[in-house]
């Protein structure tokens, strides 16, 4: 004990030397003319950037959210795990923004701003702790943030808490908003407006609650009456009001632009989303996509839909890579990979929100408007964004006013069942998500079994269960060091004790 006394006497007087000499250091060295004072300006960018932007690691692994969602297969150096309906562990990093969050707040007390920060507090963590539990189940929630305070293993909350706080967060966000003024450090195209936040936070609310849709009447959260008193108050996005996301640029590059190599280069669009968009006569095809060379080859030109080939996500992977070789395939239009700001981050749009409320609307959530009409704005709203971007003619092909004005027809007509104008609603759901926020598909995948996504039992690597589509993510590791003892109590409460990618959490029972 004596020789543990003396080791942690001469670390403590190295680490004092060391920290007086860094002090000193630091005076000398200080630029004058750079600011040495943090803001909450310079925080919320970070914070807004934390749910914002895309969270993973390379191109690669944005294309396998995509493949994860039936969109796009990939044909490269072996098979990729999400196409072939395998999920590994999450992550809780999206945590580590929770100090921030608290700084931001603390640097915006007693300024004109404040309100306006916290509406932004508010939001970032419904954010995130929504895309969280709907990844794993329950998740730390109440008790997370607290290492201060020396909370260092937060217990799991159950998710139906968890929905609870996310809605409750969203509407004292909503209130925050409406107090609040324009606020720096805003990187979204909403540049600090705290109404056009406010209608996000308010489309992204009825996202939530139609998540939810499964627990309509089975549960402490009063789902429908909810969603119906949003809607009544009426401040929802408009047409005019943008999108939360992010703009991409040569500073701010979008995460495959530059990327046209062996990785990236071998991406096919699935066939699901081009027989689809086919069945549509949808020209979304020509800007996702590019036409197959075998189809070139024969004659076909570029702006013709049968020069358009998809794969099937579930074919075993060397039949996949054989094809691909032989240009039997249509590959990710190379905009995606050659351009800087190929199209922006759009994760809340005014034309989701209208799909959501057509399907509340059916579902007899709402009394107001009508299901036509929500529609087809919805559908129109992220057609229109193609002209907004300045695509101009894209394969051929070009996405005008005209082309709009005569979309909706034939197939894409609203059908007169109400079976059917769901899965209409759905397939544009899952169409305007392509390439953008994927795992929202693969959420409402889970809602609602459409699109049916093909499967392979021969194929799939799904071991548990070969026929069907992983429900979850895994706990993360690190878990099972550091909060052993809640993680057990979580899975024992929630999965029998087991941490598998199959098993069913409340959301969904």
């Amino acid at each position: 004990m004596k020789i543990q006394n003396k080791k942690y006497s001469t670390v403590i007087a190295i680490f004092v030397l060391l920290f007086t000499s860094c002090t000193e250091f630091d005076e000398l060295n200080t630029n004058p003319n750079t600011t040495t004072v943090v803001s909450a300006s310079m925080l919320c960018t970070d914070v807004v950037l934390s749910v914002a932007e895309f969270n993973g690691g390379d191109a690669k692994s944005y294309i396998s959210d995509n493949a994860l969602a039936k969109y796009v297969g990939y044909a490269n150096e072996g098979q990729m795990a999400t196409q072939y309906n395998n999920l590994g562990n999450g992550s809780f990093g999206l945590m580590t923004i929770l100090p921030t969050i608290e700084k931001m707040i603390e640097y915006a007390e007693d300024s004109p701003m404040e309100s306006s920060y916290k509406g932004v507090a508010k939001f970032v963590r419904a954010y995130m702790f929504y895309k969280l539990t709907m990844k794993m189940g329950d998740i730390p929630y109440s008790e997370t943030g607290g290492g201060e305070l020396g909370v260092y293993k937060p217990k799991y909350d159950e998710q139906e808490e968890i929905f609870e706080q996310i809605l409750e967060e969203l509407s004292q966000a909503n209130q925050l908003f409406a107090d609040g003024v324009t606020f720096d450090g805003d990187p979204t195209p909403y540049n600090g407006d705290p109404e056009k936040w406010r209608k996000a936070t308010n489309a992204f609310a009825l996202k939530v609650l139609m998540t939810l849709s499964k627990k309509e009447g089975n549960s402490s959260v009063e789902i429908k009456n909810r969603f119906s008193e949003i809607v009544s108050e009426g401040v929802l996005l408009e047409s005019t009001t943008g999108y939360f996301g992010l703009e991409y640029s040569s500073l701010n590059k979008h995460p495959l632009a530059g990327t046209n190599d062996i990785f990236t280069s071998k991406t096919i669009l699935s066939e699901l989303l081009v027989e689809e968009l086919k069945n549509l006569n949808d020209r979304r095809l020509f800007y996702f996509g590019e036409a197959a060379g075998a189809e070139i080859t024969s004659g076909k030109s570029a702006s013709d839909f049968d020069a358009y080939v998809g794969v099937d996500t579930s074919i075993e992977y060397a039949v996949m890579n054989a094809n691909h070789n032989a240009d039997v395939y249509s590959l990710l239009n190379e905009r995606y990979l050659n351009e800087d700001a190929s199209e922006p981050r759009m994760l809340i749009t005014y034309a989701e929100q209208q799909l959501i409320l057509a399907e509340a609307l059916i579902k007899d959530w709402i009394s107001t408007g009508s299901v036509q009409t929500y529609y087809q704005e919805g559908v129109s709203s992220i057609l229109g964004s193609f002209i907004g971007r300045s695509l101009g003619e894209t394969n051929g092909v070009i996405i005008d006013q005209a082309y709009i004005d005569t979309y909706f027809t034939g197939e894409a007509a609203l059908k007169t069942d109400t079976n059917d104008q769901l899965e209409q609603i759905w397939m544009q759901r899952y169409l305007l998500n392509f390439m953008q926020d994927s795992e929202s598909s693969y959420f409402e995948y889970r809602r609602n079994g459409y699109p049916e996504f093909p499967i392979d039992a021969n194929t799939s690597l799904n071991d548990n269960s070969k026929s069907t589509i992983p429900l979850r993510w895994l706990y993360p590791t690190t878990e099972t060091s550091y909060n052993q003892q809640n993680l057990i109590e979580a899975l024992d409460r929630q999965f029998d004790g087991f941490d598998e990618i199959n098993k069913v959490m409340w959301l969904l029972k």
